[in-house]
Parts: C-alpha cells; sequence; structure tokens
C-alpha cells in the first residue's frame, strides 16, 4: 500500500523499532486484558505499511479475495488498536523513565492511520462489486459502519466492524474499576473517621467532605487560575475524533491577554474568512492546512466536507503536505505549545492528537512544560446558563452556545468549524467570561479558585 501513502522521511519509523525493547520492559497488557505479543510487533512494517492489501487489492473487480483480505486487516488494527490505548497511561506514569521517548506509540498510529485508508478502501471495493452494502449506526460511544450481505453473496459476520464492542467494552471495565477504586477510598475514609471518634471522642470536622454543588468532574483539572493572562488560542479541524484512524487537515491559533493590554508591535496575523470577525484583542493569528493520504482521498468524507468546507478528495497532492509527515511544522506548533499555556474548547481532543502527531510534544507535556486550559468546564461549571435541561441533560456547553452566552458570536451565526475562527471566539468569549467573573468575585476569584495560570499539567517526576 506504500503507493497510496504519503511521502514520509522513513528514518524516524525506522528509528521506533529500536524502541520496542523499552516498551515491552514496562507494558505487557493490552487495553483488552491480553498479553502483547512485542515479536509480532517487530514484524510490522511501519514504513510500507501494516496492512495485507496491495494497491491494485482496492480496485473494483480485482482477483484477490476482498472479503479475506478485510477480514485480515481489521484483525490487524484491533490488535494494533489495543495495544496502543495503553500507550499513554504507560508513557505518562513511567516515573523511573525506563521508556525516553513516545516515538514509538506515533510511529504505531501513523501506520495505523493508514491501515485505516486501506480497510475503508477494501469495504468501498466490496460495496462497487455487490458483495455488500455498508449502512453507519451509533452505538453507544462510537459510530460504525454496519455490513448487510447482497442477496446470494457471502455472509459478513466475520469482517464486522468490532470498534463500538470494543471501545464501550473498554469504557465499562474502566468504569468498574473505578468504582472499585472509590469504595476502597470511601471505606479507608471510615476507617480513620471511625479511629478519630474512638480515640477523641467526637468526628473530625465533616466540612472538609462536602461536594461541590454540581459534583467534580475530571474536567475541572483544566479551569484557568486567577493570575492568567497571555494564552494561545487553538483549534484543530480532522477527517474524524479519533487519533489513531483520522488526520489533522486544519489547525488555526491566535494569543490573546486576558488581563494586559495588546502588545503594540504584536503582529497582525492573518484574516478571518468571515469579514465580521473582528481580530479586537487578538494577535499572532495563523492558519495552517493539511493533505491526507491518496488513499484516504479516493474513499472521500462528505461529513467532513459539509460540516466544514474541506474537501479531502482534494488534499492528496503534493501542494499539501501531511501534518504527521512534517517536522518542521510539527516543531513549530510544539514551540508555540510550550511557551505559554494553550486554550482549546474540550481541550482533551487537541491533547490526544498532538500525542499521536507532534515529534516530542508527549515528552514535553510528561516533563511538565505544556499547560493546558479548557474552555468548556469554565462553561460547565461557571456559566449559568450551561444548565442541565431537557433538551440538554449534562448542559449546553459546546463551542457555538458558550460564545453566543458570552457574547462572541451573534445568535443568528453559527460555529464556523475551521481552526481559525474559532479558536477566536473561543479567546473573545473566554475573556469575557473571565472579566465578568472577576467583577462578580466567582470563578478563579471564588472559593473554588486557584493562584497563577491554574490549567493541566504534568506534575513531573515521583519519588
Amino acid at each position: 500500500m506504500s503507493a497510496m501513502y504519503g511521502h514520509a522521511d522513513d528514518d524516524w519509523l525506522v528509528r521506533a523499532h529500536g524502541d520496542i525493547d523499552q516498551w515491552a520492559a514496562v507494558m505487557d497488557i493490552d487495553a483488552d486484558d491480553r498479553p502483547i505479543d512485542w515479536n509480532w510487533v517487530r514484524t510490522l512494517d511501519l514504513v510500507h505499511g501494516v496492512g495485507v492489501a496491495t494497491v491494485h487489492d482496492c480496485d473494483a473487480g480485482a482477483s484477490s479475495d476482498v472479503h479475506d483480505l478485510l477480514r485480515r486487516d481489521l484483525m490487524i488494527r484491533d490488535r494494533l488498536e489495543a495495544i496502543l490505548t495503553c500507550c499513554d497511561r504507560v508513557f505518562m506514569t513511567d516515573y523511573d523513565r525506563l521508556i525516553p521517548s513516545y516515538r514509538l506509540p506515533r510511529a504505531l498510529a501513523h501506520a495505523n492511520r493508514r491501515l485505516n485508508d486501506e480497510i475503508n478502501l477494501l469495504r468501498d471495493r466490496g460495496v462497487a462489486e455487490g458483495l455488500w452494502t455498508v449502512a453507519y449506526e451509533h452505538r453507544e460511544r462510537v459510530t460504525v459502519p454496519v455490513l448487510q450481505a447482497a442477496e446470494g453473496a457471502p455472509a459478513v459476520d466475520d469482517i464486522q466492524d468490532r470498534t463500538a464492542e470494543l471501545v464501550n467494552g473498554r469504557a465499562e471495565r474502566r468504569k468498574r474499576a473505578r468504582e472499585q477504586r472509590e469504595a476502597g477510598d470511601r471505606l479507608i475514609v471510615a476507617a480513620n473517621l471511625e479511629g478519630a471518634i474512638a480515640a477523641g471522642g467526637a468526628a473530625a470536622d465533616e466540612g472538609t467532605t462536602a461536594a461541590s454543588p454540581i459534583g467534580s468532574d475530571w474536567r475541572d483539572v483544566y479551569l484557568p487560575g486567577r493570575g492568567l493572562d497571555a494564552v494561545m488560542g487553538i483549534d484543530i479541524e480532522t477527517t474524524g475524533t479519533d487519533p489513531l484512524r483520522d488526520y489533522i487537515i486544519d489547525v488555526g491559533f491566535e494569543y490573546m491577554n486576558m488581563v494586559t493590554p495588546r502588545p503594540q508591535d504584536a503582529p497582525a496575523g492573518m484574516p478571518y474568512v468571515d469579514s465580521s470577525y473582528q481580530a479586537g484583542d487578538a494577535y499572532g493569528q495563523a492558519r495552517l492546512g493539511f493533505g491526507v493520504t491518496r488513499a484516504n482521498a479516493w474513499h472521500g468524507n462528505e461529513t467532513i466536507r459539509n460540516l466544514t468546507g474541506i474537501d479531502v478528495k482534494m488534499r492528496s497532492s503534493s501542494q499539501w503536505r501531511l501534518f504527521d509527515e512534517w517536522p518542521q511544522a510539527q516543531q513549530g506548533l510544539l514551540m508555540r505549545l510550550e511557551q505559554q499555556p494553550f486554550v482549546a474548547h474540550n481541550a482533551n481532543f487537541e491533547h490526544r492528537f498532538f500525542l499521536h502527531n507532534v515529534a516530542g510534544y508527549a515528552e514535553s507535556y510528561r516533563a511538565g512544560h505544556i499547560v493546558i486550559i479548557d474552555t468548556m468546564p469554565m462553561s460547565r461549571r461557571w456559566d449559568e446558563g450551561s444548565a442541565p435541561s431537557e433538551a440538554h441533560p449534562y448542559g449546553d456547553n459546546s463551542l457555538e452556545s458558550y460564545a453566543k452566552r458570552q457574547g462572541a458570536l451573534p445568535e443568528d451565526s453559527s460555529e464556523r468549524h475551521l481552526g481559525l475562527e474559532d479558536a477566536h471566539i473561543m479567546l473573545v468569549a473566554m475573556k469575557r467570561h473571565l472579566t465578568a467573573l472577576r467583577e462578580a468575585h466567582r470563578g478563579p476569584w471564588g472559593p473554588d479558585g486557584v493562584s497563577g495560570t491554574g490549567g493541566k499539567r504534568a506534575k513531573g517526576r515521583r519519588w
């Protein structure tokens, strides 16, 4: 399948093989609780592709068995993603630094994206040959393609996409493990409390365990602090929601100071696509466009074209370089991410894509050099307009809704789903929100606020 790949600098993919022993020493179980066969990983050709099909196998009418090729590719992807799903946690909790680099997971993700392209083209070939039809169904946390065998064609049970089964199963196991940990923690607290009563005759101050009115949430670690000022807002557009399968095709970022004035000598940056967007306090605007593989372009992506206006069918030429194969673009973005806190709406999305696309990002984040702030928990915790309702049981915390409530986007306008424009309305909304919170002594200036910049950052090495 190398003919349908991009034009990668092969050296880093080759070097990634040299990292396998380091990972094997500390990671022996995958996300499905199966032993990892690292010898199998060593056999993978990360340069030319890990799939079993050739470029000609994806053409309708090819003599090869498309059913068998698809079945084998799906097995490889399931196996590979079960390993990749664990790499982030293992790397971030490797406090002895036995694994110095995240290069191997990036290389495996690079190969998996191209394998996913191959799977899509094999499905397309089956449709073209009248073997099956494809419909998409939402199953709990993910949307998956579902094959229906054509009349008289072989059954397709063994080539159905198992993503929903795997993802939902992993989520349920994590939930049970979390509940067990929390139950254990409650038992420890109860035992300590009983000991305090027995020793002193009265319970300790129970007020310290009072919960927030809306409950704690893991996203609260992304909230800003009252000392925050200069930030870089960033938004990415991708071909889908999975960093192990999808490509970054648009990045937009700009800077804004939350307290101090806009620097007098700040660059003006590039204009927005909509003339109604005014830079205001923003500066240093930039928009970066990237390409996709030829296989991804051949398959097409109507969902993304309708959402963003970006047609991936037009992004496989030499004019459009792939982000995961452009070291200079990755290095330039990483340098900016390290210079000040970066802000995103639902920041874990950007974070996961950067982990699997940007050389050095995982290492820099683990070392504590990157601070991430998220406007989604700002909306959830500090914006009364996001209160849960029948239409939005968890609150209306989309970027579009948050920006409209903060006056950063007119009521008759919509989120553009382009990186620079979405980063802009996010920062405008954030600054207006923080200004109002400061005046009301709420948010970072309230009882649950923190000093300094706030945001999420790795704690670094523990001893």
